[in-house]
């Protein structure tokens, strides 16, 4: 067999329609599935177990660990989740991936074209988005097992080629070479699930031998340890840790897997022996076995790795929340509406420090440039903010409900969903923010200095203009009100002067780029709206019911 004979568009057409076919399914199942997976991160993780069970569902549920461990660094990063707590849902994760080389290995290929049938059928004449997100799940499906197959059939000539006999040799005397492998080619495609699958193929047309085999899975633990470094690089300090209990956990992990690489070896081939096991079904036993052996082993010391990289990564973490608001007790809405106004008033406080974080982040995406990992970390945050939202909303309309209400706990009630909608609204206003940011960078454009120290200046008066509102609503003070309004005015005056010094220097075209030009008053509108905002959240505060404001003074809440 010569090299050139190989069908390498095949091999790497299938590949791609295999990856396309895992990241299609995965972005179906989070579709469908909503902000419950994050709601139920959020609720049943209180301790590291719980997470190790939550961490293994969700990652099942979602196809993509990545996707699981972006979610935990926005709750980590908001205070909500401690890092034992991360660590475990991440140690879960390890095992939920094994999930899809499970899958393969069932050999759905001769129903390939009939699943992408039945999903392109569905994504085609569906009405509902939920429908539809159902159809991309099935297509997805399919479309991986089609490209598996395709792929396959390139792979099985890969046996006869006297160069790979050579390099399947080389790995195979050494373990070494196996784990590097894994490692790079799980990095490069940064996903454990493509690289085993393709081990799978390879095994199965007998390209490899099955002592090749181990320390290609072992590298392919480290190696999807990527996307979280990448993710975390120059991010928060819960990004950063989180990501690097992640790579400690798998690194040890693949190293108690290179040492006991010999009896471990034979344990599996024995287990294959016994149990009849198909090629493909003994690498996917392979990597379950050891994902689940190595998490077992390793979770008792969790909270010694937690303390290793909280000294390898120092600094301070959030404080968590004193009052989860999976905790408001809808029984209080009945009996003690006082005490769950009070604890609702708790559960805002801590939406406010969620809120201001993530527009001090949102000004750390405009000044770092961010990427791609930066956004969707943004967007889970503002995910959570939604999350805040509806459920102290819930709450307090429940208690709203009771007959025997005051009139001063009625008007507590409407302070605070007052309060709530106009902090939602600051989130919303942020992402439109990051977004604008976003069109920028991906245009390869950028703000011109004058341009970008006008924005941080905005910047930090809404972020001062901010943090003054939640006092008066913690404090009701009339005199802070009063500098509060005065800031207003200045915050409005600085837009106006930004928006006129940029007209002149599009007039000179001095502009850093077209697209920058273009949403760069847009820009300063929305920092302009979340001072309005947070006047909206202090006015409601001072004021005893919004009827005694008069018609001019008010401020649109949307």
């Amino acid at each position: 067999m010569q090299l050139s004979l190989i069908r390498w568009d095949m091999i790497l057409g299938g590949f791609g329609l295999f990856m396309f076919g895992i990241e299609f399914m995965g972005d179906g199942l989070k579709s469908a599935a909503g902000d419950k997976l994050r709601d139920y991160i959020d609720k049943y993780t209180s301790n590291p177990l719980q997470a190790l069970l939550i961490g293994i569902l969700i990652t099942i549920v979602m196809q993509s660990s990545s996707a699981t461990t972006a979610i935990t660094i926005g709750l980590v990063r908001a205070g909500l989740m401690n890092l034992e707590q991360a660590a475990g849902i991440v140690m879960g994760a390890n095992i939920g991936t094994t999930v899809t080389s499970f899958l393969i290995s069932l050999n759905f290929d001769k129903f390939s074209l009939y699943i992408v049938f039945i999903g392109a059928m569905i994504c085609c004449f569906a009405k509902k988005r939920k429908f539809k997100n159902y159809g991309n799940v099935i297509l997805g499906f399919g479309l991986l097992f089609y490209g598996l197959n395709f792929m396959g059939e390139g792979l099985s000539a890969l046996k006869d080629l006297p160069e790979f006999e050579t390099f399947a040799a080389s790995m195979a005397s050494n373990p070494l070479l196996g784990l590097c492998t894994g490692t790079l080619l799980t990095a490069l495609v940064q996903a454990s699930a493509a690289t085993i699958g393709v081990v799978q193929k390879m095994y199965q047309a007998g390209a490899i031998p099955f002592n090749a085999v181990l320390p290609f899975i072992f590298g392919a633990n480290i190696g999807t340890t990527i996307t979280g470094i990448l993710a975390a690089i120059g991010g928060s300090l819960a990004a950063r840790r989180t990501a690097g209990i992640h790579t400690l956990f798998n690194i040890v992990g693949a190293s108690l897997g290179m040492l006991l690489l010999v009896p471990y070896s034979a344990l599996v081939t024995w287990l294959g022996a016994k149990m009849n096991l198909a090629p493909m079904m003994q690498i996917a036993v392979t990597h379950i076995l050891f994902n689940t052996i190595t998490t077992i082993v390793f979770f008792p010391l969790l909270k010694q790795m937690c303390k290793i990289v909280r000294k390898i990564i120092p600094g301070e973490e959030p404080e968590r929340m004193e009052v989860d608001i999976d905790d408001l007790d809808s029984s209080l809405a009945s009996q003690l509406p006082s005490t769950g106004i009070a604890a609702s008033s708790k559960a805002i406080l801590k939406m406010a420090d969620v809120v201001r974080q993530d527009i001090q982040e949102c000004k750390t995406f405009l000044n770092k440039p961010g990427n791609a990992e930066d956004r969707d970390m943004l967007s889970q945050t503002e995910a959570l903010i939604n999350s805040f939202d509806k459920k102290i909303t819930d709450f307090l309309v429940k208690i709203s409900n009771n007959a025997t209400l005051s009139k001063q706990d009625s008007e507590d009630i409407r302070l605070n969903l007052e309060v709530i909608k106009n902090l939602e609204r600051i989130g919303d206003l942020s992402m439109n923010v990051v977004e604008f940011f976003s069109m920028v960078f991906e245009d390869d454009g950028s703000f011109t200095e004058n341009a970008n120290e006008d924005i941080n200046m905005m910047f930090d008066m809404m972020l001062h203009m901010f943090n003054r509102s939640i006092e008066i609503y913690k404090t009701r003070n009339d005199s802070l009100y009063a500098s509060l309004m005065d800031e207003e005015d200045t915050l409005d005056k600085y837009e106006y002067d930004s928006r006129q010094k940029h007209f002149e220097r599009m007039a000179k075209s001095q502009c850093g780029s077209a697209v920058a030009a273009s949403i760069y008053c847009d820009v300063l509108a929305n920092l302009e709206r979340m001072g309005d905002h947070c006047c909206n959240i202090a006015k409601s505060s001072v004021t005893a019911t919004v009827d005694d404001i008069s018609p001019d003074e008010k401020i649109l809440t949307h």
